[in-house]
């Protein structure tokens, strides 16, 4: 169960504040992702986290994962396709921002498109807490904190 270290906030890294490279089609299927994908699920896991961001572990690319009811699944050059007007406020805590808490404006649901480790493309519509969690770690691969969602909402 290897784990990798988190990249936090006051480190001044700025793989945390800018946007991620896609995964080049070569890479899937390699062991160095396959390894990658693994060593995030167990960090995240390791951290009591709900979904990390490659970011996070100072990746510059666009994958993250996020625990299910299943345990967790990685998602790879995800997008949004769809993402409803209905918002809610609800507390967020980062990994990457130990020990701060803030209340964010986040869309009730959202419709994630996605590739798998394997390469094969999925696509799936995430509701309440889950949405959250698709939207702060998709932010994290857009180079976007969710205390900077904090002053969009107070400014």
């Amino acid at each position: 169960m290897p784990t990798r270290k988190i990249v936090t906030i006051d480190e001044g890294n700025s793989v945390l504040t800018t946007r991620a490279v896609e995964v080049d089609p070569g890479e899937f299927g390699t062991e160095a992702l396959e390894t990658l994908i693994s060593d995030m699920a167990d960090t995240m896991t390791a951290a009591e986290g709900v979904g990390l961001a490659a970011p996070q572990v100072g990746v510059a690319k666009r994958i993250f994962v996020a625990d299910t009811e299943a345990g967790p699944i990685a998602l790879i050059n995800p997008k949004f396709t769809k993402i409803s007007r209905r918002t809610d406020k609800y507390e967020e805590g980062c990994l990457s921002i130990p020990g701060k808490f803030g209340i964010v404006r986040r869309s009730r649901e959202v419709t994630v498109e996605a590739l798998t480790a394997d390469g094969e493309k999925i696509t799936f519509t995430a509701k309440g807490f889950f949405a959250r969690v698709m939207q702060h770690e998709l932010d994290h691969l857009d180079g976007i904190l969710y205390i900077d969602r904090i002053k969009e909402q107070q400014g």
